[in-house]
């Protein structure tokens, strides 16, 4: 009654029912329009106000001029105000003149007026803090014009027919309001001009989300001009947006590293004995340490676990506050969820009804669309938030993994394999990404069941208890197979992080595989792995199957239990339309939580393994930078006193108790055999060693040659420029002095050349002398140099020596320290330091370590032959006499005028005829026209257009026809039993009723149980052969995605960044494993319950013909503008990922000479673009999806609007149980529309998989390996003779020839020796041998039968190379010997006996089963090469090719093995590729090669007396 007292003296006290709803024509009551219509606003702007103003108080974005908008907003304001306070003074006015009227006539003009006030303070507000179009008021005017309108109505209706006394001063103060409102409303849909000084003004292409308006926002019409532009042409990078400044790297990383760093101090913090792993992992500190702990189930808690840094508390800290919004818009959806079932009951009792007046029935239906919209713009709004939290969580996480990679210890690195810190990376991130869309149903589900089970309970009583019952015993079941999936996730996880690192590897050493003819032995290791890998995945189908079963099964079971329950329990319960259809609408609300449910937790517990494996990463142990000291210091410029390191915590230490002191300028050399500690020394001085004490002080910045070089994927400028500023002289003098000038030449396109992944297309020497470019160049303090002349020719390596290290170089002023194998070059050193197990055994200068007469003489002795030792001390034999140009030395051949070739193994070149000073930077930076006719490697591309049907048809295939028939006749069953057992529900709520019962319940209750049974059966059936169909598929798909890899020719890996074909081992492997099944799965069942619900609303309403068919062309045409689009944007997206990997690769190879050079900023920063060019394609590719669904759902909502319109049209004609039926079908095809789309765009995105995958089948493939008809006899080769019959070969069809008619024949049992200078074609020669590269002219002729004619595999079995490069797999040692198990252990120990390495393997603890590291890098170098020479000896073959096998070893072990095969193969024909001489000096012919042909042979003596190219060759080396 407390309105009565405001509205005293108006008719009818409050509001009168039959006024407002019994009647045809209704209308509110006076009071009513005077107090609650007016507050509505109000209260809504005042409860509003306060949050809002906080929140602009917090976000500022800039400052917003004045515009004619914003003048016209404020006026009206202002206006506003002023019109309700007119009326306030003319009801004072009225009280002056006696006329009392109800106290509202004071209030309403009141409360409007001060609310108009504020409305006009925050347009002002809003505008100083840079809002470019405002919801708050939007919706505020929204609500005031819908208040004001009603009232309108109604006044005009007053006037129209009471003839009663009007008041005309209200009237017209109304209708000026209420114009004015509707003007701001207009108003308000116009966005204000961008703010000043913000970024968009200077962004070439920003995003236009914020200065959409309000409207365009919650629809998402902002990203209609990208749809077109989509739709019109493929969309390329450049169309793209820049990022939103709050998604970028460089503002969420930081604060997420921030707050990690705070929670990592606190843990720290606590004393504790272990730093990063738990307590149980003390006992296996071996190398799989980590990796157990990551595989660990989660279900056991560590009881220590108050120790770990929690990163879901940073996480949370980090992205949580913006979270929070997604929770309110949660919350109010489904809410308005509910509203369906609830006016679907009115609506029913409505067509019961006979006598209600007709308005009712539209007021229902309008009453249901406006709620189904609100309901799909507040949860698009929802997912949006979830999604940009998810992406900024992916730049976040991927940004904090690599500042930490940056920064672990190498004993850290080992636990972590390159493989699994991508994985990190790709997978892991991924995964947090898909949670945050999830996360809030762990709340939002059971709130939806209770409020569900609260209306059903309502609706029919305590029978509810019985579907509850089902959906209880429904849960564990659900949760059961959750946890097996979650291990079978793990297993999986395990056996793909396994299969790609194999996969790293193997694509990292395909060379040597191919030489070594090894790719069926590891084709057969990876195999093995998926094989595991497959066996998981069959299981997780089975448990796939299963909880399909379940999750489509259970609504109709517990429907089913529910009606036989409340029929059979008492005989006077009716099952009518209303409680029936409006019970199936919430069984079917109550669906979605439950299957959600398992879905959400699983998808928890796969990220909290993932959260797992990502806190392990980041706990590791960093670097300790204060372990050297870089600072000013008096005594010299290295110091190191006492000082013991070893390469992690829990090592012993590899190096002992150092001493020693560089004084500044000063050039050290440092010497010793293999694996005594050398380049551990440079590396402890790097501080990348653990120094368990001492002290160790390097005096200003550090510049660092790596002894295996690395390149980056650059240009070579960049690559020797590293970052800093270009200084043109200071370049050019670089590159001369590293003798790079010839090479730049070569390339081409200059020094502007594109340098492969991991440099392929440079030789092992043009790769050191780039990292040596790059060290000179950066102009540092002190220079590390490790080894840096082994993979240089000798004369090269001299010219290096003299320009750049020695005491006359570029450095001559710098602190050089030097680690060397060559002897000649130590007379020129200040002092010596001689190494001995990791501990310095002498130093002092050359003279005095030879008068000590200690082991360093010794070791002189046995190498210097007296010649040399003689010409480095005293006389240069008339070295300055020789013309220098380009800075090498040269020696004029007689008449012959070069021309220059580019070849795989050209480490350098010679020119003739131009003088130095002509070859200027003009001549490195070549004609632009041919820059860019010629890139290396190959971009990952993106295709454009629609998928391809053959695609899909391929897909089937692999699968198997059959099984894909099959699979859709079930899904035809599955929902045909559906329709069938809902129809005849609805033909059961029609029964009549008699006497209170009804009829035939048994009957129904029976057909409709049988029914739904079958529609079980089904789903089982499908969802098992769509599982297995998709196991046989990827089986298919990888073995010949392999198989077509492994075949491949040479080229074809030097085109190809690694990353991409990694990418398609784990990305696109693991979405056609674990991705497209369930999506076909997916796609198909809501394909056929949209045509289902189509079917049920033609049987109820057949008009509804007229109006299904023009949504389904709407809904066609807004798919196929959307599919355009976000095809093209995942595919760029994917495209962008790549370089993501790749250059993350490239890091992790490198980071130790990009610590040394202290880049790690820039490093961070190019990480950074690359990840936001990523985000910069995904983030329109989320809007897309929201841009669709609001416009699909549009459309769902106007086939519930008419069907509903239909229904209250047709009310007389229609029984209850059919508009209940059709209702109900017409609520569910929005939520199935939706998903449709959703399905086949993913669908359509993931089948591209197939596309890729397929793509290497189609490329072109080397040789067969084995032919049947032309194998060779198995005892071939007998005699070992090699003939070239006017050989030649070219490395690309567009290229010139690089070696060419070259005629030898080689005796069997010869020993040659090939030389020249690099570039001469010397490698070439190796790689036709091997058929590597196949001939362009003439043949190759072993032992009478032509190579071009056999097999790969026949030829590759029967010759031996030892190859310039060693590499080595992970995996024992053993297996690296001889991976197909051909050989005996007995075999195995003697040619390791041979090759010097028995000691070293019988000493370390699994012998010959010793685990080999990635890339075998816990051997040292000359290890490694030792190992390629006992694979040479346990294959004995006939032949024996070396490429420069001794480069990388000290001479003693040089000495050793040309001792070794000059015993063993003394029957074998030997080719040795040779950059020290003097290992062929006893061979019995040497080849000259030059420029690609043959231009001496003969014994090394007599070309000796011939004085040519062998002997300047000779004398360069001081061997003559």
């Amino acid at each position: 009654m407390c309105l009565a007292s405001f509205c005293w003296r108006v008719r009818n006290l409050h509001t009168d029912w039959n006024l407002t709803w019994h009647t045809e024509n209704p209308d509110f009551t006076q009071c009513f329009q005077n107090t609650v219509l007016v507050w509505i606003p109000c209260i809504y702007l005042w409860v509003c106000f306060p949050v809002y103003f906080l929140y602009l108080r917090f976000h500022d974005r800039g400052y917003i001029q004045m515009s004619n908008l914003n003048k016209a907003k404020t006026a009206l304001g202002l206006i506003l105000w002023i019109v309700c306070w007119a009326d306030l003074f003319y009801s004072f006015w009225e009280r002056s003149q006696n006329i009392f009227r109800a106290p509202f006539f004071l209030i309403r003009p009141t409360v409007l007026g001060i609310t108009m006030l504020l409305a006009t303070f925050l347009i002002q507000y809003e505008r100083i803090k840079g809002v470019q179009s405002s919801g708050v008021m939007t919706i505020f005017w929204l609500i005031s014009l819908s208040c004001a309108t009603v009232v309108f109505r109604s006044k005009i209706i007053y006037a129209l027919n009471m003839g009663a006394e009007v008041d005309a001063f209200r009237y017209v103060t109304f209708c000026i309001y209420f114009v004015l409102l509707f003007v701001q409303l207009i108003l308000c849909c116009f966005p204000e001009r961008p703010p000043l000084f913000s970024e968009t003004v200077n962004d070439p292409n920003p995003c236009p989300e914020f200065s959409a308006s309000f409207l365009s926002r919650i629809t998402f019409w902002w990203i209609t001009g990208l749809m077109v532009q989509g739709y019109r042409r493929p969309l390329e990078a450049k169309d793209l947006w820049s990022l939103n400044k709050e998604d970028k790297s460089e503002e969420i990383v930081p604060s997420l590293a921030r707050n990690w760093a705070k929670e990592w101090a606190k843990t720290k913090r606590q004393p504790l004995n272990m730093l990063y792993l738990p307590k149980k992992q003390q006992k296996s500190s071996d190398s799989n340490g980590d990796v157990t702990e990551e595989a660990e189930a989660l279900i056991i808690k560590p009881s220590q676990k108050s120790s770990e840094a929690s990163l879901f508390k940073v996480l949370y800290k980090t992205f949580g506050p913006y979270f929070l919004m997604s929770f309110l818009f949660k919350a109010a959806h489904d809410l308005l969820m509910f509203a369906g079932p609830e006016i679907l009951k009115l609506l029913i009792n409505f067509v019961n009804n006979k006598a209600a007046p007709n308005w009712q029935g539209y007021f229902y239906t309008v009453l249901l669309f406006v709620c189904a919209c609100l309901q799909t713009l507040i949860l698009h709004q929802y997912f949006h938030i979830c999604f940009v939290t998810g992406m900024r969580l992916k730049t976040a996480i991927v940004g904090v993994i690599y500042r930490k990679a940056l920064v672990i210890t190498n004993s850290a690195r080992k636990t972590s394999t390159v493989g699994e810190i991508v994985n990190l990376m790709s997978v892991d991130a991924q995964r947090f990404m898909d949670l945050a869309t999830y996360i809030n149903m762990i709340w939002s589900a059971p709130l939806q069941v209770i409020l569900a089970l609260y209306l059903l309970w309502q609706n029919l009583g305590p029978s509810v208890l019985a579907g509850v019952a089902v959906m209880i015993l429904l849960v564990p079941i659900n949760a059961v197979m959750a946890m097996k999936t979650k291990t079978y996730q793990v297993a999986q996880m395990k056996s793909k992080d396994n299969r790609i690192k194999l996969m790293n590897e193997i694509l990292n050493g395909i060379k040597v595989l191919k030489l070594y003819a090894w790719e069926l032995a590891f084709r057969e290791k990876v195999l093995e792995i998926r094989q595991k890998e497959l066996k998981v995945l069959k299981k997780s189908a089975y448990l796939a199957a299963m909880a399909t079963f379940t999750w489509v099964c259970a609504p109709f079971l517990v429907a089913l239990s529910t009606f036989a329950v409340y029929v059979t329990i008492d005989k006077n319960n009716i099952l009518d339309a209303q409680k029936a259809f409006v019970s199936l609408a919430l069984f079917n609300i109550l669906r979605f939580p439950l299957n959600m449910l398992p879905m959400v937790i699983s998808s928890i517990v796969e990220a909290s393994v993932s959260l797992k494996r990502l806190r392990v990463f980041l706990s590791h142990e960093e670097l300790d930078p204060e372990s050297i000291i870089r600072g000013p210091i008096t005594e010299g410029c290295i110091v190191v006193k006492n000082a013991t390191f070893s390469w992690s915590r829990n090592d012993p230490p590899s190096l002992n108790s150092i001493n020693f002191t560089v004084p500044e300028g000063s050039l050290v050399a440092v010497v010793g055999q293999v694996g005594c500690g050398k380049s551990s020394l440079l590396s402890a001085l790097l501080g990348e060693m653990d120094k368990k004490e001492g002290y160790v002080v390097v005096k200003g910045s550090v510049a660092y040659v790596p002894q295996q070089a690395w390149v980056q994927n650059a240009t070579l400028e960049d690559n020797i420029i590293f970052g800093r500023e270009m200084n043109e002289s200071r370049y050019k003098r670089v590159i001369e002095a590293c003798a790079l000038l010839p090479d730049i030449e070569i390339l081409p396109t200059g020094d502007k050349t594109e340098i492969g992944e991991k440099g392929v297309n440079l030789s092992g020497g043009q790769k050191q002398r780039v990292s040596l470019a790059r060290a000179v160049y950066c102009n540092a303090d002190v220079y590390l140099f490790d080894d840096p002349l082994s993979a240089v020719d000798a004369h090269v390596g001299k010219h290096i020596f003299e320009k750049v290290i020695g005491p006359k170089g570029i450095l001559k002023n710098k602190t050089r320290v030097l680690v060397t194998h060559a002897i000649n070059y130590l007379p020129q050193m200040d002092s010596i330091l001689v190494m001995c197990d990791g501990e310095i055994s002498e130093m002092g200068s050359y003279q005095e370590l030879l008068k000590q007469d200690g082991a360093f003489a010794e070791f002189l002795r046995t190498y210097a032959n007296a010649e040399q030792s003689m010409e480095n001390n005293g006389n240069p034999s008339g070295k300055e006499g020789k013309p220098i140009e380009n800075g090498v030395l040269v020696n004029e051949v007689p008449g012959k005028l070069m021309h220059r070739q580019l070849s795989n193994s050209s480490t350098y070149s010679r020119d003739t005829g131009k003088s130095q000073h002509q070859s200027s930077t003009a001549e490195l930076q070549k004609p632009l026209a041919e820059k860019n006719s010629w890139k290396l490697t190959e971009a990952d591309t993106a295709k454009t257009g629609r998928v391809k049907a053959t695609v899909y048809w391929d897909y089937m295939k692999a699968i198997g026809l059959f099984i894909s028939f099959l699979s859709i006749l079930l899904f035809m069953c599955n929902h045909i039993a559906s329709l069938a057992s809902n129809y005849w529900l609805s033909l059961w709520t029609d029964d009549p009723v008699i006497n209170g019962t009804q009829q035939y319940t048994n009957v129904r209750l029976g057909v409709y149980g049988a029914l739904g049974i079958s529609q079980g059966v089904a789903v089982f059936g499908y969802s098992m052969v769509v599982s297995i169909g998709g196991i046989f598929a990827s089986r298919h798909l990888h073995l010949n995605l392999l198989h077509n890899v492994l075949r491949s020719p040479m080229s074809f890996f030097e085109r190809t960044p690694s990353g991409n074909l990694v990418n398609r081992f784990s990305k696109e492997i693991d979405t056609i494993d674990s991705t497209i099944p369930p999506i076909i799965k997916m796609f198909m069942g809501s394909t056929f319950n949209v045509i289902g619900a189509c079917i049920i609303i033609l049987l109820a309403t057949p008009i509804a013909a007229v109006i299904i068919p023009p949504l389904g062309l709407i809904y066609l045409f807004v798919q196929r503008f959307y599919v355009a689009t976000s095809r093209q944007l995942k595919r760029l997206e994917s495209v962008s990922r790549s370089p993501v990997y790749s250059h993350f690769n490239e890091t992790l190879l490198g980071v130790s000479v990009i610590r040394a050079f202290e880049e790690q900023k820039r490093f961070i920063k190019q990480n950074d673009m690359k990840v936001d060019e990523n985000q910069k394609a995904y983030y329109p590719s989320i809007v897309a999806n929201r841009w669709l669904a609001v416009r699909l759902e549009y459309v769902g909502n106007c086939i519930v609007l008419f069907a509903a319109l239909f229904a209250v049209m047709a009310r007389n004609k229609l029984s209850a149980g059919l508009v209940g039926l059709s209702v109900s079908y017409s609520l569910q095809i929005t939520a199935y529309l939706n998903w449709l789309v959703r399905m086949s765009s993913e669908l359509e995105t993931n089948i591209v998989a197939v596309e890729r995958v397929k793509e290497y089948a189609e490329m072109e493939k080397e040789a067969e390996w084995s032919i049947e008809q032309t194998a060779p006899a198995s005892t071939w080769p007998e005699e070992g003779k090699v003939e070239f019959r006017g050989y030649g070969l070219r490395y690309r069809a567009d290229m010139d020839l690089v070696l060419k008619n070259i005629n030898v024949t080689i005796n069997g049992g010869e020993k040659i020796g090939i030389v020249g200078r690099t570039g001469a074609g010397k490698s070439s020669l190796t790689l036709g041998l091997f058929r590597i590269n196949e001939a362009a002219e003439g043949e190759i002729i072993i032992d009478g039968i032509n190579i071009a004619k056999i097999g790969l595999h026949d030829l590759r079995f029967k010759i031996t190379i030892i190859p310039q490069d060693p590499i080595l797999f992970s995996g024992s040692l053993r297996m690296n010997l001889d991976p197909f198990d051909q050989h005996s252990d007995e075999d195995i120990w003697r040619s390791l006996e041979l090759a010097h390495l028995k000691n070293f393997v019988s000493s370390l603890p699994d012998k010959l089963n010793h685990e080999c590291a990635e890339g075998g890098e816990n051997l040292s170098v000359g290890q490694r090469q030792l190992v390629c020479l006992a694979r040479a000896l346990l294959r004995k073959s006939k032949i024996l090719v070396l490429d420069e096998a001794t480069a990388a070893v000290d001479l003693e072990t040089d000495k050793l093995i040309q001792s070794t095969i000059k015993s063993q193969f003394e029957e074998c024909t030997v080719l040795t590729i040779a950059h020290r001489l003097n290992t062929i000096m006893d061979y019995t012919r040497v080849l000259v090669l030059d420029r690609g042909e043959v231009v001496e042979c003969g014994s090394p003596d007599h070309l000796l007396q011939e004085k040519g190219i062998f002997y300047s060759m000779a004398k360069d080396s001081g061997l003559v």
